[in-house]
């Protein structure tokens, strides 16, 4: 518990024009890889826009790792296809998680990520501060695969004995 910052909750909401690799669809879910942690999203059948709305929950030592994203195609009797892969880090969300901010609007924009060739964002990205807490909603544009985003929103929880941010 002395190394844990706190846990990082990733709503996995939706993926957009994911890849077909089966003959008319795909049967998706998404596996997040922070270290050693990783965990999958369940299986949505025959749909490339899929709407997961999963938490995937992990614990924070380093706020320094990235966040892989990787989307996959079931499949029952094969091994499962790469549907593509994104990467993200959580810095900017740690930074403003440190700015201890308290009772500002619900909605008030804290900062904004844009778009680069270093974290697979698809638009530009806020970090906002709603209903008391600090959340950011992301659209990472998947890699290594001829179309298809992800849609996720990040969000902060605080643990007892934890280190804390």
């Amino acid at each position: 518990m002395e190394h844990l910052l706190g846990l990082l909750r990733i709503q996995v909401k939706r993926g957009v024009n994911l890849a077909v690799r089966d003959v008319r669809s795909s049967d998706p879910y998404v596996v997040v890889k922070m270290g050693q942690q990783k965990l999958k999203t369940r299986v949505i059948k025959k749909d490339v826009n899929p709407e997961w709305n999963e938490d995937l929950t992990l614990s924070v030592m380093d706020p320094n790792l990235p966040i892989q994203l990787t989307v996959y195609d079931h499949d029952t009797f094969s091994k499962d296809d790469k549907m593509g892969e994104a990467e993200f880090d959580i810095q900017a969300f740690v930074e403003a998680l440190r700015m201890n901010l308290r009772d500002l609007p619900s909605g008030t924009i804290i900062t904004k990520v844009k778009p680069c060739r270093t974290n697979c964002l698809s638009e530009e990205s806020c970090i906002i501060y709603r209903d008391g807490k600090i959340v950011q909603d992301l659209c990472v544009r998947l890699r290594n695969v001829e179309c298809g985003e992800v849609e996720i929103q990040l969000q902060w929880i605080d643990l007892p004995g934890s280190r804390g941010i």
